[in-house]
């Protein structure tokens, strides 16, 4: 009989947990859903409704798990002060893997800015109206038509700070990928790094 712990697989050490991962997939593809809905329709705002409403869920599931969760869900974890990411950058130009045990301090203040400008775009979301469309948020009549524009906007003008936030951290994949040979996808994936 095999002993599995000695399988290759279970000799690397879990980098992100299921919920950490399951997190991360369901909110890329709520993002990306609901930035297609709100660009290309339909009219009817039902559906991208209901998928801000799975990003506020998954955040606030995320927020409690960045202070209970697993040690490298864990904010006190990744969120660094400045000398810790200045540290970090100057490391970057060297061409190897850093294998850090988790989000790097760079990338923990990428979770940080992504977290904050989503959660403020599903605010803004619940509060905005546009007469002019029909659209309103559930929360719109508990506000003033001028705060109903006002969070309509931000709302409209936080979409491409959610796009270049995402093209950021797309390219800093490529980046690890191809400069420091480092594959951030597949422990996304197993949990694990790659051997």
């Amino acid at each position: 009989m095999t002993d599995m712990t000695d399988s290759p697989a279970t000799s690397r050490p879990m980098i992100w947990d299921p919920l950490v991962r399951v997190f991360h997939w369901a909110l890329f593809l709520c993002v990306v859903s609901a930035w297609l809905l709100g660009e290309f329709g339909p009219d009817i705002m039902t559906l991208h409704f209901w998928i801000g409403y799975a990003v506020g869920g998954l955040l606030l599931i995320r927020l409690l798990w960045g202070f209970v969760g697993t040690r490298t869900a864990r904010f006190a974890n990744f969120v660094t002060g400045p000398g810790a990411v200045l540290r970090y950058a100057m490391t970057l130009p060297a061409r190897k893997p850093s294998h850090t045990p988790g989000h790097n301090p760079l990338g923990g203040w990428s979770v940080v800015a992504m977290i904050g400008v989503l959660g403020l775009q599903v605010v803004t979301g619940l509060f905005s109206a546009s007469v002019d469309d029909f659209v309103f948020g559930p929360f719109s009549d508990l506000v003033s038509e001028d705060v109903n524009k006002l969070m309509l906007d931000l709302h409209k003008s936080l979409a491409p700070v959610i796009l270049a936030l995402v093209a950021l951290h797309v390219g800093a994949i490529w980046f690890y990928k191809i400069w420091k040979r480092e594959d951030l996808v597949t422990p996304m994936i197993t949990g694990r790094r790659r051997g």
